[in-house]
């Protein structure tokens, strides 16, 4: 049995965070109806046409849900919004500020009409103090809770290569309405759950708050290695392989100086006994590291590393991650459907024994409309007139 199946989430969403979060619950047996709007629908949708002409991001995020073409601008959308909330479980909107007053949607009403209603709002910045009003997307979330400070090398900054604020405030947003619906079987009453990009990311902030709170300074943008652990990053063969390290302690960095390297006095150089010294004197680390990984094919290396249980990576580039052997040996590839055909997907990383996730289509822009709009009792005739007027 899917553990959500019988829970129906009603989400007025766009962009990545709110549909990053519904598609969990989606994967999950919940149905979820997402509210478009019916000229162009989530934005979304345009990000890209990579995916068969179809938005990488949009595929990535919507699979499983039902898509309803409404203007909810329109006094008659009201009244499908309302019959539909009457039905549902959970209410997400990651509106931009204010939007969701202006469309009679604030929680403290919704609530008040639906008691075992929860209402999940998202937003760039949280509902209170001053950034309340400002618009949000990940890369000034980056900016404002100082990742793209401390990421890059230390010529440059550099945001994160993928949506972190919107990916770490839609698995808060998951979360959260997991814990409200577990907390309703006992209280019978739904809550209201605010999540913010900022507060989501301010979290995943926290060593580097920390660091520089107590420390003095930040860490220091240190490109691909760990600004505070040494040896912990790429390192290159004599082959020109790169291969990355993550020794995490005095064990490990004994075992990789005899093993490894075959220097086992290295382990004693004063300027490398312990993980603070090593990182004061990073430069001549990989001085010495590669001073032995420079004569050696990458293979032997790795021959090496393995023997001696020591952490290490190759750097794979995207395409080779999609063939990675770990994906297929797990299984983790899915057949989903779309308007533009099968595409491949991955498995959600939360495995349940027994519940295998839904994994449904990709939706076209109001595909469900008619069949949700039949659902609540509007006639043929409303719905073909809400057609012709744009509300649908």
């Amino acid at each position: 049995m899917l553990p959500l199946k019988g829970i129906t989430v009603v989400s007025v969403e766009q962009a990545v965070a709110a549909p990053f979060a519904t598609r969990q619950l989606a994967d999950l047996g919940a149905r979820v109806i997402k509210i478009e709007r019916p000229d162009g629908g989530d934005f979304a949708r345009g990000y890209d046409a990579t995916v068969k002409g179809l938005s990488s991001y949009f595929v990535w995020l919507n699979r499983s849900k039902e898509s309803l073409a409404l203007d909810l601008k329109q006094p008659q959308a009201q009244e499908v919004l309302a019959r539909l909330l009457q039905r549902a479980d959970v209410f997400v909107q990651n509106l931009a500020p204010g939007a969701a007053d202006r469309l009679g949607t604030r929680a403290a009403d919704l609530r008040a009409r639906y008691p075992r209603l929860i209402v999940c709002n998202m937003s760039g910045y949280g509902s209170s103090g001053p950034y309340s009003q400002k618009k949000a997307y990940d890369l000034l979330v980056q900016s404002e809770v100082g990742l793209i400070s401390i990421t890059g090398t230390e010529d440059a900054p550099s945001k994160a290569g993928i949506s972190v604020a919107d990916i770490a405030a839609g698995m808060y947003a998951y979360a959260g309405v997991l814990t409200a619906l577990l907390a309703r079987t006992a209280s019978g009453r739904g809550a209201t759950i605010e999540v913010s990009l900022f507060d989501a990311l301010a979290e995943w902030m926290g060593s580097p708050a920390y660091y520089t709170m107590y420390g003095g300074s930040p860490p220091p943008r240190s490109g691909a290695n760990h600004a505070s652990i040494a040896p912990y990053g790429p390192f290159s063969s004599g082959d020109g392989t790169r291969i990355y390290l993550g020794i995490q302690n005095a064990r490990e960095w004994t075992r990789f100086c005899s093993d490894v390297l075959r220097v086992p006095d290295l382990a004693d150089d004063e300027r490398f006994r312990s993980n603070s010294l090593r990182v004061e004197h990073r430069r001549a680390l990989h001085d010495a590291i590669e001073r032995v990984f420079g004569g050696l094919p990458a293979a032997q290396i790795i021959e090496r590393l393995d023997s001696a249980r020591i952490a290490f990576a190759r750097m794979n580039s995207v395409a080779e991650f999609l063939d990675h052997p770990q994906l297929s040996a797990r299984q983790c590839w899915r057949e989903i459907g779309s308007p533009a055909g099968p595409l491949r997907a991955l498995v959600p990383p939360v495995r349940i024994d027994g519940v295998e996730p839904v994994m449904g289509p990709v939706p076209s822009l109001g595909q469900h409309s008619r069949a949700i709009l039949e659902e609540l009792g509007f006639d043929d005739g409303v719905i073909a007139r809400w057609r012709e007027e744009g509300t649908i």
